[in-house]
């Protein structure tokens, strides 16, 4: 059960101070968010009552950015550049790499931090794998509480899963752009076109320019599934990793153009409600969301609630419809 958030706890002293952008508090924040203690529960909802839209005076400035695709892929190499353009243009930065879990200790297996090349003296930079716990590829609820956390400090807060399929679909529930990473020449591009996967992404980036003909039949075949489909907004920027990088500050720019033009308190309303069911469902299971009503009844329950609530809140709503 959700409790009234207190005003002293290690939660609010920590929304306190990413409130005020102190980027220091992201390693503590982190450690809470991913400890599933009642007691450390408690005081996540107290941490993400402090930076609801009602403490903030609206949406978190951080552009929260969901990056996705098929290992091998290569989105850490991808990540190394756009941290560093991103850097250089004066920007903060946190990732999240969501990794499988280790079925021994649960934690992350691996280690997608270590892959990404950066200044640990970096100040302004942050870094972390998390596990993906039982969500197979997906997010697991302290990631979703993690990026939202982090969005009132940094500037860019980066989701980076593994796999092809519920990653896709959690990361859209989360970020406010999602771009999905396809390697030219796997066969990549096909499997997206026949499973749908070309709906999820508000960009699409073709890694390894570098590889010519390959690379350009890849971006050829994306853009025309997306006209086949109507997806005429969804860009496709084809990239190279191999010095010196090419595509990246275009990428950044395609970043920055899908953020100006987003409705961004409809997505990340969309974005609470989403986590507030999905928190809902690892809580109480299906036998919760049929007591609800189901997941249809659910979400309409959630859109009924103050649109400044924060995830934890809007769980509650749906706890009280659980017969004790």
């Amino acid at each position: 059960m959700i409790e009234t958030p207190s005003s002293t706890g290690r939660g609010a002293q920590l929304g306190a101070r990413l409130r005020d952008r102190d980027l220091s508090a992201a390693p503590a924040t982190l450690n809470l968010v991913e400890s599933r203690t009642p007691a450390d529960l408690r005081e996540t909802a107290d941490l993400l009552h402090e930076l609801s839209p009602a403490k903030l005076g609206g949406e978190a400035p951080g552009h929260v950015i969901g990056v996705t695709g098929p290992p091998g892929a290569g989105k850490s190499t991808l990540l190394s550049a756009l941290v560093r353009a991103w850097r250089e243009r004066g920007r903060t930065v946190a990732v999240l790499a969501v990794d499988p879990s280790s079925k021994r200790s649960g934690g992350s297996l691996l280690g997608d931090r270590a892959r990404i090349d950066f200044d640990p003296s970096d100040r302004g930079l942050f870094i972390r794998s998390t596990a993906a716990g039982e969500r197979l590829g997906g997010l697991a609820p302290a990631t979703r509480a993690a990026a939202q956390a982090l969005a009132p400090a940094f500037d860019v807060v980066v989701i980076e899963t593994v796999g092809v399929g519920q990653s896709e679909t959690d990361v859209a529930d989360v970020a406010d752009t999602v771009a999905v990473i396809v390697q030219p020449g796997s066969g990549d591009a096909l499997q997206f076109i026949k499973s749908g996967i070309m709906e999820t992404p508000d960009v699409l980036v073709v890694t390894k320019a570098d590889l010519g003909k390959i690379a350009l039949s890849a971006r050829r075949d994306l853009s025309a599934a997306l006209r086949s489909l109507g997806a005429r907004d969804t860009q496709v920027i084809s990239v190279s990793s191999v010095p010196p990088p090419t595509g990246i500050d275009d990428l950044v720019d395609a970043f920055d153009a899908h953020r100006a033009a987003l409705d961004l308190p409809v997505r990340r309303l969309a974005a609470r409600r989403a986590a507030a069911l999905a928190d809902f469902a690892v809580e109480y299971g299906e036998r919760g969301i049929r007591a609800v009503g189901g997941r249809r009844a659910a979400l309409k329950l959630l859109g009924e609630q103050d649109p400044t609530l924060d995830v934890p809140a809007l769980v509650a709503t749906l706890e009280q419809k659980v017969p004790a």
